[in-house]
């Protein structure tokens, strides 16, 4: 199933299962309390923080605030996706924290999942070996805690099925526990999303749902009028020689997208370099990597090795986003 029809014309995807994989999170082993066993607690305060619901004032998106740095120096945000768990619970934070030190301003990190339905190749390796590994929702969130400790905005981005499974007030509640800012959903519709909606309106957190060229401008419309952070242009790069066409695509992707919303348009999936991340940032206000971070930790002959190639490649990307070419 491709990511535009995931993204487009909105149908919830069918035939997605945790069963049996330890990513669906459960009871007790939330960092912040109980999963599902029982109400969860009302959203934490954290410090620094406005907080939560209630009438008070929501929580400013670390996430915009990120894209309006960004844009204020001229240039697109970097925003870079590991998956958890791999190479190591431990490596895949510590490459993370790597990737936003070389001059990420956004992080992702992806909850591995059984059935995935837009990941490549590369990363749906790296997840299986993170579920392999015993990768467990709990250890999504201590990587989120440790990477947003480092000082960058870090989103979850995530199939549906272990959040609802998970509960989703109580997902949204131990998510801002960690600092995290929110999610990516790249398989839930904003129609079916209003437990979502409800409980990161609470938390504060920022929700990001997909958009795609064969998305129409009704759609666009309507999945960004959810949309709080940025929005996710999902729009192939492909091979080489087929960039350009490609590219344009996703140029006409991002103009039809500021028509409907004020909110910023970032562009994945497929770039791999300094030179493709400057063609991106040219036309988007953010530019998203992530298979060619995994793939760097995929080659390598030992982590310190995969630690020093991630970090190379953050930052060629840095570099390529701030190219005179806006």
């Amino acid at each position: 199933m491709s990511a535009a029809h995931i993204a487009g014309e909105a149908g919830r995807a069918g035939g997605v299962s945790s069963t049996g994989q330890r990513s669906g999170g459960s009871g007790g082993s939330s960092p912040a309390g109980s999963g599902r066993g029982g109400a969860p607690e009302a959203c934490p305060r954290r410090a620094g923080q406005p907080g939560g619901s209630g009438g008070s004032s929501p929580r400013a998106s670390r996430v915009s605030v990120a894209f309006e740095k960004a844009a204020a120096g001229g240039r697109a945000a970097l925003v870079g996706y590991l998956p958890a768990g791999f190479p190591s619970v431990a490596g895949a934070a510590e490459a993370a924290v790597a990737i936003a030190q070389a001059g990420a301003d956004v992080i992702e990190i992806g909850l591995p999942y059984s059935d995935p339905l837009m990941d490549g190749p590369v990363i749906q390796e790296a997840t299986q070996r993170a579920l392999a590994g015993g990768t467990h929702v709990t250890d999504v969130l201590r990587t989120v805690e440790t990477v947003a400790a480092a000082g960058v905005p870090t989103l979850v981005m995530t199939y549906w099925n272990p959040v609802d499974h998970y509960g989703v007030a109580a997902f949204a509640r131990d998510l801002a526990a960690v600092g995290g800012a929110g999610l990516i959903t790249p398989d839930l519709p904003p129609e079916e999303a209003a437990d979502w909606l409800e409980a990161s309106e609470a938390c504060g957190l920022d929700r990001v749902f997909l958009v795609a060229p064969s998305s129409s401008d009704a759609r666009i419309a309507r999945i960004t009028a959810d949309c709080r952070g940025f929005v996710y242009a999902a729009s192939l790069m492909g091979t080489t020689g087929a960039r350009d066409s490609v590219g344009a695509a996703a140029a006409g992707l991002v103009s039809r997208v500021r028509e409907a919303t004020s909110l910023p348009v970032a562009v994945g999936l497929g770039v791999r370099d300094g030179v493709q991340a400057a063609e991106v940032a040219a036309f988007a206000d953010g530019v998203i990597v992530g298979s060619a971070f995994v793939q760097r930790l995929l080659a390598a002959p030992d982590p310190g090795a995969g630690l020093d190639s991630v970090r190379d490649l953050a930052a060629e990307l840095a570099a390529g986003v701030r190219a005179p070419a806006r």
